[in-house]
């Protein structure tokens, strides 16, 4: 066989089917509802939730965190469901709880009621989170998995982006078109994704021998745990920072969170694009740092150009620490299949458990202290330094 029909060979055997297209695309749709829409959608809408009267501040800030609290339990729930259920079936019926939860969301019957959903929502992601690339990546040719992980994931950054620029329009028609419109976004999306999902994992042989609880992986739980204290202020508050915190409104507050998700868009590619080139734990380190600058500048300052530069860094790394992390794990974990999946699922459990614990405790703190924004920041900024400090070990 000559050279050229080897690479030929190769080529094809590499070449994305239609099937896989679709399957990418659904993991796409998916990460787009279940991550970028039912997470983020909110935070542009916090301000408006407020000032309409649905719930005092005190009170839109806790049901915001609810979402944090619902994604630890999707997260740890997440596996054991795909062991008694279909993957296919189990994530269509978590796209159809977090379609579900928008068109609840526009009656505010009651505090309990948006908590009930708001957590739903968050169930719905982190099971998603879990399940969305193991599902998917076995079906995909090995030299193409790395960009099929990067356009599922791409779906959080168009969540976000989306969140900011499809959420104001619809405000300006009310707070009840807003949900019903994010709830009709979600069914289209869910509607496209219904059969793209793959009928069965492809078998895998588990990996003898894989090393397990090394001082970089613990390291990298430690860190990615941290990493999620410092997201969540940006998370749950730059909008309402911007429109309440320094008197811009919610319109202005809105341009940020485009901003946000347009740097949210691109995050994914840059990041895996400099872990390619400087090593996953090399350029996982670097983002850790450049977030806890953000973070700071938005405790030290309410200039609108530094404000803008901390918004682009939270927007890239918002996402682009999942490709990071991810690729970090495989490099502590080179060549072992399933002890990277087990990782990966104990990295994300790790992340949404002190997620919900810093959703809860920012909004508790956000009230004990009079609204400080600072105090939410400078917090955040500090778990981010710790975590850059963890990620050092090896």
């Amino acid at each position: 066989m000559s050279l050229n029909t080897a690479s030929a060979l190769a080529r094809a055997d590499n070449r994305l089917d239609a099937a896989a297209w679709y399957a990418i695309i659904a993991g796409m749709s998916g990460s787009f509802v279940g991550i970028g829409l039912a997470r983020f959608a909110y935070t542009p809408l916090l301000p408006s939730l407020i000032e309409a009267h649905w719930f005092t501040a005190d009170a839109a800030v806790t049901l915001g965190a609810a979402n944090f609290v619902g994604y630890l339990i999707g997260a740890l729930l997440g596996r054991p469901l795909a062991a008694v259920m279909p993957s296919r079936h189990l994530l269509r019926l978590l796209m159809v709880a977090a379609t579900a939860a928008f068109f609840a969301c526009a009656y505010p019957l009651s505090a309990s009621w948006y908590f009930v959903w708001r957590f739903l929502s968050g169930l719905s992601g982190g099971a998603i989170m879990v399940l969305v690339a193991t599902s998917i990546l076995p079906h995909i040719p090995p030299a193409r998995r790395g960009f099929a992980s990067g356009m599922i994931f791409l779906g959080l950054g168009l969540g976000i982006a989306a969140s900011g620029t499809v959420v104001p329009l619809l405000l300006r028609l009310g707070l009840w078109e807003s949900w019903m419109g994010l709830g009709a976004l979600s069914l289209v999306l869910s509607a496209i994704s219904w059969f793209g999902w793959p009928a069965a994992a492809t078998p895998t042989a588990a990996s003898a021998g894989a090393p397990q609880g090394t001082t970089g992986l613990r390291a990298l739980y430690v860190a990615y745990a941290l990493n999620a204290l410092g997201l969540v202020p940006g998370m749950l508050l730059l909008v309402d920072f911007i429109a309440r915190g320094l008197d811009q409104g919610a319109d202005v507050g809105a341009q940020y969170w485009v901003l946000y998700g347009a740097a949210a868009i691109v995050g994914p590619l840059l990041c895996g694009s400099a872990g390619d080139r400087i090593g996953f734990r090399r350029a996982y380190r670097l983002a850790l740092l450049l977030q806890a600058v953000a973070v700071a500048i938005l405790a030290a300052t309410s200039n609108p150009a530094w404000v803008a530069v901390s918004t682009v860094i939270l927007g890239i790394f918002t996402p682009g620490v999942v490709p990071l992390l991810l690729g970090s794990i495989h490099e502590v974990l080179p060549g072992h299949l399933e002890a990277q999946r087990a990782a990966w699922s104990v990295a994300t459990t790790a992340f949404a458990l002190f997620q919900a614990l810093a959703g809860y405790g920012y909004s508790t703190l956000f009230a004990f202290s009079g609204g400080n924004y600072a105090l939410i920041f400078a917090c955040g900024s500090a778990a981010l330094a710790v975590a850059f400090l963890a990620a050092l070990k090896r």
